[in-house]
């Protein structure tokens, strides 16, 4: 009877669940998966799983959740399940060496970008504001470095002309699924996977995102603004004030044309709200007041009036 080809996994949010589930649906034997310790959601602040936790715990695979992999204890409650491979998507938590070498074959990653474009935490938001016409998927055999280990397989995708954050994540999982499967089959059946060393020309740093990024910048050209709102849809989404009201802009379109002072409001009626920039302008169609729903422009303009050359970002 063949030996068991043990897999771990460690990842935390859907993006890492959507891989957690074509593996177990490949029939591969999840023993451990480790994840984020539980954190507070919605207007209730009350603790709720990660994406990861909730699907382990429904097909009753053991979970692990240390706050830090940097102390001993920690590390070596995690190290006494003996494993193959570590499979990683979207964890949260750096791995140190003695986890990186613990599993039988290593730690594989799932990361999306094509390496080296986009080491680090955001490769997703960060090509969507860069604009780049493609991303992709690539399964890298991890080391020490920030996302520089060698990589045995990689997917293109291309990035849609209204992309954001959210529908291409949701792209980029199923395909980082898909290719992590074909990888582990290849590497239970040969015992080895062919993987090529990162080049150091093109490489790029996706730094996390900050709060502070999210403000929009309407002396911006429309077509910049256009990719943050993109980008943070649906995290942490792309803001502004008005009157002194914090506003976040869901959903907007370009318009070439002069349209006055970056900011003001040009129009405002069912169609949307034409706002200037600093290069075109933008027709906002949904957007959102603090603590409210997410409104189309035709009904935030029935619950208020805007008064004339009103501007955003003041």
């Amino acid at each position: 009877m063949a030996e068991a080809f043990r897999v771990g996994f460690a990842g935390t949010p859907p993006f890492a669940a959507t891989a957690l589930a074509a593996i177990l649906a490949a029939g591969f034997e999840v023993g451990l998966v480790l994840t984020r310790p539980d954190a507070r959601q919605g207007r209730g602040l009350k603790l709720a799983p990660s994406a990861v936790k909730s699907l382990a715990r429904a097909r009753r695979i053991s979970v692990l959740q240390p706050s830090t992999l940097k102390d001993e204890a920690a590390c070596a409650e995690v190290m006494a399940h003996p494993l193959d491979v570590l499979v990683v998507a979207a964890y949260g938590l750096l791995l140190p060496p003695p986890v990186l070498e613990w599993p039988r074959y290593g730690c594989l990653n799932i990361h999306a970008s094509l390496l080296p474009r986009w080491r680090g935490a955001a490769p997703i938001e960060r090509a969507l504001l860069e604009g780049d016409a493609q991303t992709g998927i690539s399964i890298m055999q991890m080391d020490a470095g920030l996302d520089t280990g060698p990589v045995a397989a990689s997917e293109v995708v291309p990035i849609g002309p209204r992309e954001t954050a959210g529908t291409l994540g949701d792209k980029l999982a199923a395909v980082g699924a898909t290719a992590m499967v074909d990888v582990l089959r290849t590497l239970r059946s040969d015992g080895r996977l062919a993987v090529a060393p990162q080049r150091d020309e093109g490489a790029s740093y996706a730094a996390k995102i900050g709060r502070s990024e999210a403000a929009i910048d309407w002396r911006q050209n429309a077509a910049a603004i256009d990719r943050r709102i993109r980008a943070f849809d649906p995290v942490p989404g792309a803001q502004t004030t008005l009157a002194g009201e914090s506003l976040k802009i869901w959903d907007a379109e370009p318009a070439a044309g002069r349209f006055g002072a970056p900011g003001t409001i040009a129009r405002a009626d069912a169609g949307g709200i034409v706002v200037a920039c600093g290069d075109g302008a933008l027709t906002v169609r949904e957007l959102q007041r603090a603590g409210g729903k997410r409104l189309t422009a035709s009904a935030f303009l029935a619950g208020r009036s805007l008064a004339p050359n009103a501007r955003l970002g003041d």
